[in-house]
């Protein structure tokens, strides 16, 4: 092995041990979701966005906010209702008057922080939501003439209430198609809201402190983009999006190609995150239920059988065995 192939190790294992303690600070905080935690970590590790997707009072916002802390992140929450503006989201050109004449000026709006928490995205309307798309693919925002950079590192963590609620708006398929994840928020056991109850009840609350900053951050993505992925593991991956797009009664239309794209950049932070330098096929396996279930729609047959999109990955992924 080469002299820098061996420092590019170290690196790596240096750290992936950094993020498995901001993995654990962010336990600390948030009880019973270590799965949710670090499918948003393998998101961070990308530059990916997330949808959660719960009724309220599950603890989303929480987990969003004690994420910020730890990794030091400036952050914003925009809370989305029917009667909020694009120009709420992105911001604004302003009329200023001087004593040489009038000019405009940009005031800019929450939008500009790393890391915005979108809550409850599918309770503003369509336009509103779609102030989102070019931030979430482009890190900028257009007003006007002029577009403007949003700093980096920069993730969209939305919220969103089962559509079932009253209130709601579906969400449209080319903004769901830019959030990596959509990562299902469930109710909790017990025990776990035991453990909720008296973390947040308690007459001391749990300290969260910082672990890592955004150049920390940065740095890691790096090294999670130079992870190889081995032919074999690729086709695997490969075979899995095709296969949404194959006759099946049950999708009405299979991923795109940023399904694909999510697929490769998720296994290799799934390995990262657990020391390993090299893609398995387990690893792609596990992150595709967060990667396709909002990028395939079902069919009628399946909605009137009541298939869930989780069914239909579960079939896929057992008829698409890997080629060892």
């Amino acid at each position: 092995m080469r002299e820098w192939d061996r420092d590019r190790m170290q690196d790596a294992a240096y750290m992936a041990g950094l993020m498995a303690d901001c993995e654990r600070e962010i336990q600390k905080g948030i009880i019973g979701q270590g799965e949710i935690i670090r499918q948003v970590m393998l998101a961070m590790l990308t530059g990916g966005n997330v949808l959660l997707e719960g009724m309220p009072g599950l603890g989303k916002t929480r987990l969003v906010s004690t994420i910020s802390r730890v990794f030091d992140l400036s952050f914003k929450r925009i809370q989305f209702t029917p009667d909020l503006m694009p120009s709420d989201v992105t911001g604004t050109n302003i009329i200023v008057r001087k004593e040489q004449g009038s000019s405009f000026s940009f005031e800019r709006g929450p939008i500009f922080a790393n890391l915005i928490l979108a809550d409850e995205i599918n309770r503003a309307t369509p336009k509103t939501q779609s102030a989102l798309l070019e931030a979430m693919q482009e890190h900028t925002v257009t007003v006007g003439n002029d577009s403007h950079v949003l700093e980096e590192p920069f993730f969209v963590l939305a919220t969103q209430n089962p559509i079932e609620n009253e209130g709601t708006y579906p969400l449209p398929e080319a903004q769901l198609d830019r959030f990596m994840f959509k990562i299902l928020v469930n109710f909790p056991s017990k025990e776990e809201l035991k453990g909720i109850v008296t973390l947040t009840e308690g007459s001391q609350a749990p300290v969260i402190e910082k672990r890592l900053d955004a150049e920390g951050l940065l740095a890691a993505r790096t090294l999670v983009n130079q992870i190889p992925v081995a032919d074999a593991v690729m086709d695997h991956l490969l075979d899995i999006v095709m296969e949404t797009h194959a006759a099946n009664p049950y999708i009405r239309e299979g991923a795109s190609p940023r399904a694909a794209q999510a697929l490769i950049r998720a296994a290799k932070a799934k390995a990262f995150l657990e020391g390993r330098f090299n893609v398995a096929f387990q690893d792609v396996e596990e992150v595709t239920y967060p990667v396709l279930r909002h990028r395939i729609l079902l069919s009628f047959e399946a909605v009137s059988k009541g298939v869930s999109e989780d069914e239909v990955i579960r079939e896929i992924l057992r008829t698409k065995k890997p080629q060892i």
